[in-house]
């Protein structure tokens, strides 16, 4: 499963949105000396385990390295790195919303 579309304008590949992601709002980014990133939030019909690989993979195939991983009830988070000192990260956070959708929280960093 791909996605086309990044979450930000120049976000990265492994920052792409979720097939089928409803946007809360548009995503924030900023320069720093890591390099752009940026934080999105919205929603999906898809199960936190299902957003969590999707991003799992994205990051993988970007060469990052799996770096956190945690399950609390039915949340699910990721993190992975890579790059000089970890700057390029990728951060998913996946959890049942109201409604029966899955409400996610997606930050990057591309990294230098």
């Amino acid at each position: 499963m791909t996605a086309d579309i990044p979450a930000a304008p120049g976000a990265p590949a492994y920052a792409a949105l979720y097939p089928g992601a409803a946007l809360d709002q548009p995503a924030t980014t900023a320069a720093g000396p890591d390099g752009e990133g940026g934080l999105v939030t919205f929603t999906t019909a898809a199960t936190p385990d299902e957003v969590v690989a999707f991003y799992r993979t994205r990051a993988e195939e970007a060469g990052l390295t799996s770096v956190m991983g945690m399950n609390q009830g039915d949340a699910r988070a990721y993190g992975a790195a890579g790059g000089r000192a970890g700057a390029t990260n990728l951060q998913v956070v996946a959890a049942p919303g109201a409604g029966g959708e899955t409400s996610v929280q997606l930050s990057w960093s591309a990294g230098l």
